[in-house]
This record gives structure tokens, sequence and C-alpha cells, in this order.
């Protein structure tokens, strides 16, 4: 026994010396996406009325800065993640990492208190306002779960106060799940308010369909259209409409963006390595590519450029 407790200090010596250290090569290969700007990443954990995540938000970020990607911004339907990025941040070095606020009613709905209090959180790391997400009325007409931004073709008082704090500490805006008139509301709506920086989110999934005019549009006023990963991922009819709508709206009004991480779907590093190659062989110059998964992004950041 007394031999053992001698030679055990060696033997643990000799194990850390030997254990593996996580590296690069030990990624799925594919595509660079070094300098690549994720703004929404879903990442767990889930409340119980949210979707069920893949990784949970710490494993998310050493991913993404393993790959050498430059920021990601955590989504979550249900909880504030400005104070998951601080935390985070402080055991992740190297990458940039924001959260936000989506407005639904586990934060009181349309709540200025909400907005202000990630505005204000020490160091910047509450980026993101999103309007209402699974809860907007435009995904739950007559619902007593509905979260409503508008009232007969008219924004609520409410967004208009919201609004106000979005552009007083320089925060970026999403237009969440509405409907494309109030998306476009919206628009007119923040840049009358003075905020400047706006996304459409994720215009093409079925459930908000915005034609083609509407996004030209909402890039006329000033706001950026998210095209999401999770849309071009499927049968090379889907990348192929997803592609062309990009084409035709213009790579220069676009932020690519993953909305993956839920479980049982591409992780998002992996959707950006599988996708990017099928943009350039689809026609699109790295310039291009750069524009929509780096410069754009970072303007809505209100980061420098790339």
């Amino acid at each position: 026994m007394l031999k053992l407790l001698n030679v055990l200090p060696t033997l643990l010596l000799a194990a850390i010396v030997v254990a593996p250290t996580p590296v690069r090569a030990q990624l799925s290969t594919g595509s660079d996406i070094e300098g690549v700007i994720d703004v929404h990443w879903h990442a767990g954990p889930a409340t119980f009325q949210s979707i069920d995540r893949s990784l949970d938000a710490l494993d998310a970020v050493r991913i993404a800065q393993r790959y050498g990607m430059r920021a990601i911004v955590i989504k979550q339907h249900y909880l504030e993640t400005a104070s998951w990025a601080y935390l985070i941040s402080r055991m992740v070095p190297g990458i940039q990492i924001f959260g936000g606020v989506a407005l639904n009613r586990s934060v009181g709905g349309l709540n200025p208190v909400a907005v202000e209090n990630v505005a204000t959180f020490p160091g910047g790391f509450g980026r993101v306002v999103y309007f209402p997400t699974f809860e907007s009325e435009h995904y739950n007409p007559g619902s007593p779960v509905a979260v409503p931004i508008s009232k007969n073709g008219e924004l609520l008082p409410e967004v208009y106060e919201i609004l106000d704090i979005i552009a007083q500490y320089d925060l970026s805006m999403s237009t969440g799940h509405s409907s494309p008139e109030e998306s476009l509301m919206l628009i007119r709506a923040a840049k009358e308010a003075g905020v400047q920086r706006i996304y459409v989110q994720h215009p093409l999934i079925s459930r908000i369909d915005m034609s083609v005019e509407d996004q030209r549009e909402a890039a006329r006023l000033g706001a950026l259209l998210e095209y999401v990963l999770g849309e071009a991922i499927g049968s090379d009819e889907e990348f192929e409409h997803w592609a062309d709508m990009i084409r035709q709206v213009g790579p220069e009004n676009v932020i690519i963006s993953s909305d993956l991480g839920q479980r049982g779907r591409m992780i998002p590093s992996d959707g950006f390595r599988t996708v990017l190659p099928r943009l350039k062989e689809a026609g699109f110059t790295q310039a291009e590519i750069d524009m929509m998964t780096k410069r754009n992004p970072a303007r809505f950041l209100g980061l420098e450029p790339w």
C-alpha cells in the first residue's frame, strides 16, 4: 500500500501528460468558416416552452471559437441571453458573444423594462431585441398566448416606447415572427425613432413568406433580410430556390445566419460549412459570400468591418 502511495503522483502526472487535448482536427472536415458571424444560433438549456437544443450555450461557443468564427448571437425565445454571453465570454476567449431578448410572454411581452435591462447589461453583451417570435399574433391569430404589436393597421403605443429604447442604447432590432405588413410598419417606425440596425427575421419561412417586392421595400427602407441555413440544407430544389431569392433581393441586402441548433438537426457551424461551398458552386463570388456572412452581420451588430 505504501509503495502504491509513493508511485501514485507519478502515475497521475503520466495520465495528465498523455491525456488527449481537444484540437481542431477532431471536428468534422469541411469548408473554412473563419471570421463568419452567426446572428441566430439556438442553444440550450431550453425551458419547458422551447424546442429542445442539441448543444448548451457553452459548448456552442467552444465549437464556434475552435472554427475561428468571429462572433455568435445566442438566441432564446423565452429567456434573455445577455447574461449567458457575459458568463461564457469569461470562459471562452477569442470570440465575441452576444445575447438579447425576444419579447414573448415570459419576459412580459412588449415590456420596455425587459428591453432596458438587456440594453444596460454591463459590457454591451445585450445586443439584439426581437419583436415577438413564437408568440407573435401573426403566428397565433386570436389566441390568448398571442403578443400583438399592432391593431387596426397601427402599431401599439408600447412598440414606440420600445423603439425609443432601442435607439437610445443603439441596439440591433429583429422584426421577429411578424407578418410582412407588420415588418414593414416596424422598419418605418424604427427608422423614424433613430434605430440604425434592423433585420427582417427569416422572411422565406412558410409562415412569413415575404414577397420579393416586400423584401426589396424593406431593404430600401434600410433593413437587412435574414436568410437562414435551415431553409437551404434540404433538397436541391429548396437550396436553389433559397439561392435564387438571394439573387433577386441582392447579396448586399442579405445576412446569412444559421437558425440551427435544434436537436436532430445539423449544428450551426456544420450548416455554414455545408452551405457556403454550395453557394460558390451556384455562382456567388467569395466577396458576395463574405458580405453576407461577415460584413453585413458585423454591420448589424455594430462591429468593425472584418
